[in-house]
């Protein structure tokens, strides 16, 4: 509103602020940044005494490489969550971290080494790490700078780091905490393995990507069959038609002696490993003849094979021969495939040297499908899980285990016909790893007659998260925590074992968000194997143990458990890192003058970086003075990967060392997509960098993206999204700039005690008072999205399309009256809730606004609580009275839109119309300024019935409006057409304004 006349425009209480309408974002971020950090923000927090603290522990992100839009949504919801629970009067604290160990950094400096034309296992180790270290340095420095550009607060002085020294000492006793409870052991068995990367893997560290790979049919020869009694031989022939148990036995052996036995393996290269052939005790099988053969077929006339009745049919069309081309000829008992002695393919061949003559062994057992291949599973226990502990369980691994491939996917050289050949290449070729081991595998399987089929599929394959590359399975001897065994430390609180202590503690103590993480997680420690603890790298802590010389793993005094070896170790660590491990003469002063020398060995293997961060809540929670009082975290808050990443070894670690999980709270976050949901790839060109959203928008932008977003399933982003997320940002900074404006010269002695206000402003009360708690609780559960749609709809629909717009006229043009005062002193308690209620999601612009109003040197929004609301705020008559006042005004405002689209009317104060209710309705519109709050120079109220033609909304039932022009003049002040304009003192204005001027 403002004026007709000069002189009557500077007697209105305009607006008056220097709160830009443009935020200018990516340009005035960075001077609060530095503005917190010179006033010292996050310290100054600390110094609240008396306050529950609250921990939010850092999932270390790893220091290599620039940050991706899945950082800023996971370090951005952690900002929030500190933020809030501050703000609720928490001592909220937050130390960043990262991971700084591992493959990826190793592998960067290795490739330094490569370019070089150096072997990096000709360089000296220490300097070798130091490389590593000094690599890992530069990446936290520009990640740190990056992560703060966010507004992420926290101890970023003094984060923590796996690679520091104490870090790195506190990791090791961790380690020796397993050692010495009798939980570690070295074992040898299936792992996935990285033949690029040559070192084992954890799951975590997999990631599962189509892959084509080779697929054959292969026979395995029936060379002797023996029934052991006649009585389970469960043959069909009567036994009065034979004189003898010999002659059915003869029989039989004619039938299947000759047949093969058919199996079906995507992993070719493992034939040379194989050991045993099972099948399902379940099902059905039959012998089958080969009757004709087309050309260009690995089967011959006559020739019999063994498979299950239902693949039948599918194993023969894949050996190319057509219906009619093969026959069944007979039922395969249990006890008949019991009978058989199976061959393998390449025993006898030319040039084997013996190697695959030994029979095979021929089982049930249980993990044996009939829905795909050929009810016959190929085992080869050193390269697959199931195969290595059917024979494990039957005590027969020494029997079955090989030792084939190397640590690089290459076969031994002195394997015959395959030594040397590659399972993978060293480098992907137009993005196809295929080394050639499948391919003269194959060859020679068909060269010796033992290929029936071959083919492609493309199936879901674990492939190393890092290189990118395929893995395999590959039976090493490794390091193993055992998940099952009991620990033996007192610590039986949630259980005696590792597993039986995390299961116990995903139920009882922790709090999952959302509640389905529960279940991921639960699921996949039920299921797991031991925990493979070793990698055959060198930047990381070493398996800080001594093995004895000549001892089998097997034996109680294979491991050196020597407390004060254990002690002069960690305090090595302390004062130099972990390097002292690898420096000469390491062994000899670590086991010091009470151990042999000569009798033990050095373990080199350094442990899985998931048991760096694992260990974390050790020297972060439980060793820093700001860290946990308790050595717990209230909340651990990572993607949703991390069931199996983080949250996970983190758990097998606490239960291995302190009895139970080191959290009390695990919140988890989907994935970042494109705006079309497609997964971003650089090579498609869709990814969007946080840098590239803050130097455009700024990046309150990419915060108020997070609150606005359910991060509980995968969260999409792109331009169109962000124009969106924008027009939002503004929309609440034009409802900030309008409070501003308006408490512009606001003080104390303007202040109205609510119970002398109008029912309006105690409306507004109410509504903040119901709005405190929807803030108040959606923080407690994390639940942002929720909170931000409550106080942006407060702030849109209830403040700026309905209080403030019937409230402009009276803030700025009713003299000192109690009116204005009511509004101006709700409109100062709006802004201390909305600015802080804000403040942890749109941090930045948060305190923009505070600082216009509270600007001083040491001020902050971020140093503020939430504002204690007065439950007696709340006043559920009012708000359902108020719900009738709304209603009705929807109709007038509806009636008013229509006659302003038809141009009849420029502004709704040119309109005095009358309102057709029900006479409950009526007593309800006598008792308020109806026409003020419809924004109408009058309006009349009637019971009456409504005309016809009256203008209704279809779901607001009983209330009619018919349109009418205002009569009288035009207020020259406050453009009111009113009968009593120019009656009065004040040339052209209503009585109102004339009170005003006077």
């Amino acid at each position: 509103m403002c004026a007709d006349t000069p002189e009557y425009k500077h007697t209105l209480n305009l607006p008056r602020t220097d709160f830009p309408m443009r935020a200018g974002l990516p340009k005035r971020e960075p001077e609060w940044l530095a503005r917190w950090e010179k006033i010292g923000v996050y310290d100054r927090l600390r110094e609240k005494t008396g306050r529950q603290p609250f921990t939010l522990h850092d999932g270390p992100p790893y220091a290599n490489g620039h940050l991706h839009i899945g950082h800023a949504l996971n370090k951005i919801l952690k900002d929030m969550v500190v933020r809030s629970q501050q703000m609720m009067g928490k001592d909220a604290r937050y130390i960043p971290g990262w991971d700084c160990h591992g493959l990826p950094i190793e592998w960067k400096i290795e490739e330094k080494y490569r370019e070089l034309g150096q072997n990096k296992d000709e360089i000296n180790v220490v300097d070798f790490r130091q490389e590593c270290r000094k690599f890992a340095e530069g990446w936290v420095d520009i990640q740190r700078d990056e992560f703060k550009r966010l507004g992420i607060t926290g101890n970023w002085e003094d984060p923590y780091l796996t690679m520091n020294f104490h870090a790195e000492r506190v990791i090791a006793e961790e380690f020796q905490k397993f050692l010495m409870t009798g939980t570690l052991y070295q074992g040898s068995k299936p792992v996935m393995w990285s033949p690029v990367e040559k070192t084992a893997l954890a799951e975590a560290e997999v990631e599962y990507h189509d892959k084509e790979s080779f697929t054959i049919w292969v026979k395995f020869k029936v060379t002797k069959f023996a029934l052991p009694d006649l009585d389970v031989a469960g043959e069909e022939v009567a036994l009065d038609d034979r004189t003898s148990t010999a002659s059915i036995e003869a029989e039989l052996a004619q039938d299947f002696e000759g047949a093969s036995v058919v199996i079906w393996t995507t992993t070719p290269w493992t034939i040379p490993s194989n050991k045993a052939v099972v099948w399902g005790a379940d099902y059905s099988y039959g012998l089958y003849e080969v009757t004709d053969t087309p050309e260009e077929c690995w089967a011959a006339k006559g020739e019999r094979f063994i498979v299950a009745d239902k693949l039948a049919a599918q194993v023969f069309t894949k050996a190319r021969l057509q219906e009619g081309q093969w026959r069944r000829v007979r039922d395969v008992t249990n006890a008949q495939l019991e009978a058989m002695t199976l061959q393998h393919p390449l025993a006898g061949a030319e040039g084997a040297q013996g190697e695959w003559d030994d029979p095979r062994d021929f089982r049930a057992a249980d993990f044996v499908t009939d829905e795909e291949g050929t009810g016959f599973v190929h085992c080869a226990p050193s390269h697959g899980m199931e195969e290595f502990e059917l024979y494990r369980d039957l005590g027969m691994l020494q029997q079955v285990i090989t030792y084939n491939v190397m640590d690089d996917g290459t076969f031994r050289e002195d394997l015959p016909f395959f030594g040397g050949k590659r399972i993978l290449r060293e480098k992907a070729k137009k993005g196809n790893w295929e080394g050639d081991a499948n391919a003269a595998i194959m060859s020679k399987l068909a060269e010796v007659g033992g290929l029936l089929a071959r083919g492609k599929i493309k199936h879901s394959y674990p492939h190393s998260w890092r290189s990118k590359a395929p893995v395999i399975y590959r039976n090493t001897p490794q390091w193993f925590a055992a998940i099952d065994k009991p620990v033996g430390d007192g610590q039986d609180t949630y259980g005696t074992t590792i597993r039986e202590r995390a299961l116990r503690s995903i139920d009882e103590l922790v709090r999952w968000t959302p509640q389905k993480g529960r279940n991921r997680l639960y699921s996949m420690i039920e299921a797991r194997p031991d925990w493979v603890l070793s990698r055959q790298r060198a930047w990381g802590v070493p398996l800080t143990c001594f093995t004895k010389k000549g001892a089998k793993p097997t034996d109680p005094d294979y491991l050196l458990r020597d407390p004060a070896v254990n002690a002069r170790i960690l305090e090595a660590f302390e004062n130099e890192g972990a390097d002292a491990w690898y420096k000469e003469g390491a062994k000899e002063r670590f086991l010091g003058n009470e151990v042999n020398h000569d009798d033990y060995e050095q373990v080199f293997d350094i442990l899985d970086v998931w048991f760096d961060s694992g260990s974390t809540h050790a020297f972060v929670l439980r060793d820093r003075e700001d860290g946990s009082e308790d050595g717990m975290a209230d909340l651990y808050l990572e993607g949703t990967d991390q069931h199996r990443g983080w949250f996970h070894s983190s758990m097998l670690q606490a239960c291995g060392t302190k009895g139970h999980a080191p959290y009390r709270g695990v919140l988890t976050h989907g994935f970042t997509l494109d705006q079309n949901g497609m997964k971003m790839s650089k090579s498609i060109g869709n990814t969007v960098a946080p840098e590239q959203v803050v130097q455009q928008y700024g990046a309150d932008i990419l915060r108020l993206w997070v609150a606005q977003s359910d991060y509980t399933v995968d969260l999409r982003i792109g331009d169109e999204i962000l124009k969106g997320v924008a027009d939002s940002y503004r929309r609440l900074r034009n409802t900030m700039r309008y409070m501003l404006g308006s408490l512009a010269d606001f003080t104390e002695s303007d202040r109205v005690a609510p119970a002398e206000m109008p029912e309006l402003e105690r409306w507004v009360l109410h509504r903040l008072a119901e709005l405190d708690q929807t803030v108040r609780e959606g923080y407690a559960k994390y639940d942002f999205q929720g909170v931000f749609q409550a106080v942006f709809t407060f702030a849109t629909v209830d403040l700026s399309a309905f209080y403030f717009d019937i409230r402009k006229d009276a803030l700025y043009c009713d003299g000192d009256t109690l009116r204005r005062r009511s509004a101006r002193t709700v409109l100062d308690i709006l802004f201390h809730r909305l600015t802080k209620w804000l403040a942890p999601m749109l941090t930045f612009t948060m305190e923009e606004v505070w600082l216009e109003r509270f600007g001083g040197e040491d001020s902050s929004v971020h140093l503020e609580d939430f504002v204690e609301t007065p439950a007696d705020w709340r006043d559920e008559a009012l708000a359902a009275k108020w719900a009738i006042v709304r209603k009705v005004r929807r109709v007038v405002t509806g009636a008013l839109e229509v006659q302003r689209t038809a141009k009849v009317i420029g502004a709704s104060l040119e309109a005095a119309p009358t309102v057709y209710v029900d006479a409950e309705t009526a007593k309800v519109l006598e008792t308020v300024a109806f026409d003020d709050l419809c924004i109408t120079s009058g309006i009349h109220v009637s019971t009456d019935a409504a005309p016809a033609d009256a203008f209704k909304i279809e779901d607001v039932a009983g209330i009619a409006v018919v349109f009418a022009k205002a009569e009288g003049e035009k207020c020259q002040r406050c453009w009111k057409i009113l009968p009593d304009v120019g009656s009065h003192a004040h040339a052209g204005v209503c009585g109102r304004c004339d009170e005003a001027l006077s």
